[in-house]
């Protein structure tokens, strides 16, 4: 049996999240990596904010009609980054530098050739995808170009994501979240410039993404090429490793394919509310983009959930995995309901933001409150998830999620919303789904947490109080 190398002192900028207590370094690690999920999300939002002040609504409908469509067609591959998270995760738990080392040098080219995958499929399928979800005559057409130049960064995204995932992995996410602060700020700088001063509109608002995006890829490689330790990356050591590779696709690929299914049923939606027409568009999206912020807080915290987990399975240290999921489910549910329920409350100050067209805005409240006000119940879903995944299991949690949130929404959409075809009828399916994943994902915790504690033949440690 090989002997683990013994793990060199962690950083300031490192988090050791083995060693009790957990909470504090729980909200050490989200906060970081929730301003860095805001700042990331900035980029479409600052692109829908740009084009919905000073240029139309239609142009605002253009962008954001795109957002679920992108989603379908990167997340299958952004799910391959949360393998590569987990299993880098485990192998600093467990002081293993060389499979760590192994990890790294996959994980960046499998980035960069899933972003030119990703890219080319997003390029030349654009217009057909976005006929597929009968987007308005009015928008298709700014909708595309918007589309085709958000793919050419594509592979840039994709190395950012799974650079950015390696240095959580290692208990940084402060470095990843200045990366963001830096590309947002060209984003918005680039957004208003070509926008304002020479009217060009969605390709404005694309153009800065794409600019961004290579920034962004840029300064995590440089970081990473700094790194000393756990995390290292050099360009001739780059190598993609089978064993390392199988690892991560057991873990990212159901991640994956969880959230593309996920996307779907979401392109499902966003097809229905295409044919309430261009303004019920442009205030649904708006009203996306304000939840778009509420999610990504409360999948930080998932994030947090699945390294913590990971950290500990490496350590085989079980007693801290139940500890970092009950408070997990805490942080999740007080951030859920405060920022759901506070957005929903603020609804019309925070849409004018967007657009401030009376109809516009009403859209988007009604959107608000079954959608927002309840998304707490999203985020126990997405903590389970994390433990799971944290714990090596993605197969399970992905199968359930398929069954509990795809399955719930296509049949509500076909039986309710098609007896009754209203957007309030419509907007409802979300938190049925998220209870029927919540229940799901429970008995799946349970049932993994049992097997878990069999293998590593430890005794359960009892939480301190």
């Amino acid at each position: 049996m090989e002997t683990a190398e013994v793990r060199p002192k962690k950083k300031k900028r490192e988090i050791d999240m083995c060693t009790r207590p957990l909470f504090g370094k729980i909200l050490l690690f989200f906060l970081p990596l929730a301003a860095s999920g805001i700042l990331q999300l900035l980029y479409n939002a600052a692109d829908i904010i740009t084009v919905g002040q000073f240029a139309d609504h239609t142009a605002m409908a253009a962008v954001g009609s795109t957002s679920s469509l992108v989603n379908l067609i990167v997340n299958l591959f952004i799910g391959l980054s949360v393998g590569a998270l987990s299993v880098m995760s485990r192998c600093v738990g467990a002081g293993d530098r060389e499979k760590a080392d192994k990890v790294v040098h996959t994980s960046i080219p499998v980035g960069f050739l899933s972003g030119i995958l990703v890219g080319i499929v997003g390029f030349f399928g654009a217009r057909f995808f976005l006929e597929l979800m009968d987007t308005d005559e009015l928008v298709i057409d700014q909708a595309t170009i918007y589309l085709q130049i958000y793919f050419i960064g594509m592979p840039f995204s994709m190395i950012y994501n799974f650079g950015a995932a390696i240095l959580r992995a290692c208990g940084d996410t402060k470095r990843p979240l200045l990366i963001l602060a830096g590309a947002g700020l060209i984003n918005v700088a680039i957004n208003l410039w070509l926008v304002i001063a020479y009217g060009l509109g969605v390709v404005g608002v694309g153009v800065g993404t794409t600019v961004s995006q290579l920034v962004s890829a840029v300064a995590v490689l440089f970081v990473l090429c700094r790194q000393k330790g756990y995390g290292q990356f050099s360009f001739r050591r780059i190598r993609i490793h089978i064993g390392a590779l199988k690892n991560i696709i057991r873990i990212g690929l159901p991640a994956g394919i969880q959230s593309t299914i996920f996307s779907l049923s979401n392109v499902i939606i966003q097809s229905s509310i295409n044919s309430f027409g261009d303004i019920a568009m442009a205030g649904s999206t708006a009203a996306a983009s304000l939840e778009g912020f509420v999610y990504t807080t409360m999948n930080a915290v998932s994030q947090a959930c699945l390294t913590f987990t990971a950290q500990n399975y490496g350590a085989r240290k079980f007693g801290n995995i139940r500890l970092v999921l009950a408070q997990c489910i805490g942080i999740v549910t007080v951030i859920g309901l405060i920022m759901g329920v506070g957005v929903y409350l603020l609804a019309d100050p925070l849409l004018s933001i967007y657009n401030t067209e009376p109809e516009v805005i009403a859209f988007g409240r009604e959107r608000l409150l079954y959608a927002c006000a309840p998304y707490f119940l999203c985020g126990l879903m997405e903590v389970l998830v994390g433990s799971i995944r944290g714990m090596g299991r993605s197969l399970l949690p992905m199968i359930f999620a398929i069954v509990a949130v795809c399955g719930v929404r296509i049949l509500w959409i076909y039986t309710f919303f098609a007896a009754q075809r209203t957007l309030a009828m419509l907007f409802i399916s979300y938190p049925v789904s998220w209870l029927a994943a919540v229940a799901m994902h429970l008995c799946t915790f349970i049932f993994v947490s049992k097997k878990v504690k069999k293998e590593l033949k430890l005794t359960e440690e009892r939480p301190a109080a």
